[in-house]
Formats: C-alpha cells, structure tokens, sequence
C-alpha cells in the first residue's frame, strides 16, 4: 500500500470515532439540560435505605425453622435477601416464594450448591439453618469465603466442631451469632438481669430443662435415591457417614439419629436454656467443671460452688421440687439466690419466690432491657463490626456445658473437665469423644 492511500484508509478509520466523540459531546449537553429523576430508594429517602447502605444476604439449608428466622428478617430495611441455597428443589422454592412475595418481584434467585453462594463478592452475610451436622462446617466455609453468619442451633455436634467454629471466627475476622435468640427476649433478660445485679442475694442453683436424652443408631429402610435437583442426597449428608436415602430422613426424621444430631439431642433445648444459665450467673468466660449424671437430670457444678442443674423433660424441675410451677411454658429456667428465686419461660410471665416476690413482683410491667431482635443484634454488628450478643465465645462455652453434661449422662460417671484446657481430667474415653471423624472430604478445619 502506497503511502497515500495508507493515509486515505486511516482518515476513514478514524472518523467514526471522531463523529462519535462529537455526537457523544452534544447528547451530554442535552442530557445535562433536561431533568432527570432518581427514585427515592436510591438515595436512601422516604423511609428507603440506599442500596450501599443495605446488607446483602442469603440463607443456606432453609427448612421450616430457618424459614421463621427468615420471616422476622425480611422486614428490615437495610437487609436485601438474594439468594436460596438448599439441596432441596421444594425448600428452595418455597423460600423463593416467600421472598418475592415479600419483595413483590421475581429476583429471589435459586442454587443447590452452597459455594455458588460464597463464591458471590456482593453477599455480605449468610443464615445457616441447614440440619445440625451440617451447622458448623457450613458456618465455617461461608466464613473462610468472607461472610458473615447468624446459625441456628446447636451449632456444632461436638466439643471439637464448636472449638474449630469459634477459632474460624476468629481467624477470618467475621461477626458470627449463635441462634440462641432468648437472649434477646425481655422476661428472660429481666431473669438474668435479677440475677447478675444481685436481687436474689448470692446465686447458688441455676435451673435449665432439658429434653431427657435418647438417640438411635438404626437406619431407616433404604429407597430409590430421587434425582439431584430433587434431592442432593450426597451433599445432604455431606460430613456425616453414608447412609441410604430415605425420604424421611430430608423430611425432618433426621432428628434422633446419632449420625445428625449431637449429644443425644441434649443441646436442642440445652443451647437455650443452657446458655441462659450461664448469663445469669456472668459466666460467659468459663463453663462447670463437674457433671454427674442421674435419672433425673445432671448436676454440674461451677468453680465458686455454683450447680448448674439440668433437668430432664417432659416434668423440668419437678422432680427436685414440689413447687415448681409449669404456668411459664416451654424453655423455662431458675435462678435461686439466698434472697428469693425467679422463673421464666416461653410464654413471657415472670414468677418470683421470696424477698424478692415482695420487692420486685410488680416491676416487670417495665421489664429491664428492652430487645430489638436477635436478627436486627446480628445486623448492627455486621455494620460496625462489635460482637453479637450470642457471638462465637459465647456459643463456645454454652454449647461445651451442653456436650459435656450429656457425656457425663452417657458414660454414667461423674466427669471433670478443665475450662482453660477444655479437656476432660483423667479420662482418656471422654477426650475421644471431644470429635467425631467426618466423611472425605469434608473437613472442619479448612
């Protein structure tokens, strides 16, 4: 090509891109001299949080209970759920359901494997509600993937599930809650708060029902394994043991069985009432260092000579004292002090003993510490990075009572344990029992 004409072609290269430049230039002006609108959402106006300011969420494994937590979450207006994981077809689609129903949109988007939702940089925080085997491992890699978690409870299945959960909190720098959401309703903080102020005198029993142990390790009849987008049968199982598939079992009868839930589903009730106890009496920081099984329930017992005593269902309390009453409902605790008792549950109403039925019965008509939401706890802290009121440490060492005080009831010996250590004293079969091996390739510590 001659010089002239090499010249020619590159003027005519050039001057689509130098029209477009100039004709860019006048539709700039003319955009500039219109007005134009913003919705109010965007900037955050008319009740609207801006779309930098919302937290953006997802839920893994979202079955009936994770559905509630998802129901008292949507309404939050910094909160934009996005996505359902769950190896179920039918549970990713019924959260589907609800969600877009609440938004009034079709955007709710839906995964089966998990790590399409931590692989998602715009996620910002995840709800675990999966079943209990898979609580911890799950929390942990959504961790590791650099989300935030809220998981329902028992968070692990074994004093070593809990430790690597905790220590994975730590290590990636994540605000975690624990579901153990009394901690945040107001008969039960009024409870603690009598208790940690000193209105009931010196603390010397703590009283937290429990379900009466029990579990099998029996297999339900084996069925044709339904296809993959129906049922994840592999990935439902996931750490735990292979077993054959049985329709009941992703239904909810998972529940009993050793291989799905921990400690002889001690820790179902135990995680709540548990933990309580251990905020009554300001131990969040170490755990009872005996525990001593008989068929009434478990006694442990603290370092300053404070019992921790877990009484077994279906008659909590009852067992050890003609007075206790049932009018508080589901999940109650007590506290007695040298000055009087308090006892609570489920259905709100406070019942008060002693000096300090005289002096306090009437003051729960302004309860002590109003709660906005274990949720709403929970996304604060996503935002200003603080420490939940159920975070890691917390779950730690509540969750560790919990596993301890149901192998106490399992050997049939007392045990001691060592808080600082968290080993058992002396007693080699105990210390095995502090893990339970997972299946390839599933790993806690990752």
């Amino acid at each position: 090509m001659d010089e002239h004409r090499f010249s020619q072609v590159s003027q005519d290269r050039a001057t689509p891109r130098r029209r477009f430049l100039k004709e860019g230039v006048k539709m700039a002006g003319a955009a500039l001299a219109l007005p134009y609108f913003v919705p109010a959402r965007a900037l955050g106006r008319d009740g609207h949080v801006a779309p930098s300011n919302r937290i953006v969420f997802a839920g893994v494994g979202i079955g009936p209970r994770g559905r509630y937590d998802l129901s008292v979450m949507l309404p939050e207006k910094d909160v934009h759920f996005v996505t359902i994981c769950d190896v179920q077809r039918t549970r990713r689609e019924a959260v589907k359901a609800m969600v877009d129903e609440h938004y009034g949109n079709r955007d709710c988007t839906m995964v089966r494997d998990m790590f399409e939702v931590y692989g998602r940089e715009d996620i910002d925080a995840v709800i675990v509600a999966t079943g209990d085997h898979w609580h911890a491992l799950a929390s942990i890699l959504a961790m590791k993937a650099g989300k935030d978690v809220y998981s329902e409870k028992p968070c692990g299945m074994t004093i070593g599930e809990v430790q690597a959960l905790c220590d994975a909190a730590d290590r990636y720098g994540r605000v975690f809650q624990a579901g153990t959401q009394r901690r945040s309703l107001a008969n039960f903080q009024y409870a603690a708060s009598l208790a940690r102020e000193g209105k009931l005198g010196n603390i010397h029993t703590l009283h937290a029902s429990v379900y009466t142990p029990s579990r099998t390790y029996e297999w339900l009849p084996a069925e044709p394994e339904p296809a993959v987008e129906e049922v994840d049968w592999d990935r439902w199982l996931g750490p735990s043991p292979w077993r054959p598939f049985n329709r009941q079992y992703v239904a909810g009868r998972w529940r009993g069985h050793y291989d799905f839930e921990g400690a002889a589903n001690f820790p179902d009730w135990g995680a709540h009432t548990l933990d309580l106890c251990q905020w009554a009496n300001d131990s969040d920081d170490t755990v009872p260092i005996t525990y001593e099984a008989d068929e009434r329930g478990i006694t442990a017992m603290y370092e300053d000579g404070t019992k921790l005593i877990c009484d077994f269902l279906p008659t909590p309390f009852g067992n050890r004292d003609p007075h206790y009453t049932t009018s508080t409902g589901t999940c109650p605790i007590r506290y007695e002090g040298d000055d009087g008792s308090v006892e609570t549950g489920d259905n709100g109403e406070i019942v008060l003993t002693g000096k300090a039925a005289r002096s306090l019965q009437r003051q729960f008509a302004k309860p002590g510490t109003s709660a906005k939401g274990h949720g709403r706890n929970f996304f604060d802290c996503v935002k200003t990075r603080a420490r939940p009121v159920c975070h890691q440490w917390v779950m730690r060492r509540s969750h560790i009572a919990c596993f301890a005080a149901e192998l106490s009831w399992e050997l049939g010996r007392k045990l001691t344990f060592d808080p600082v250590e968290e080993r058992f004293v002396d007693d080699d079969e105990a210390n095995r029992r502090i893990h339970r091996a997972t299946r390839a390739p599933w790993s806690l510590y990752v």
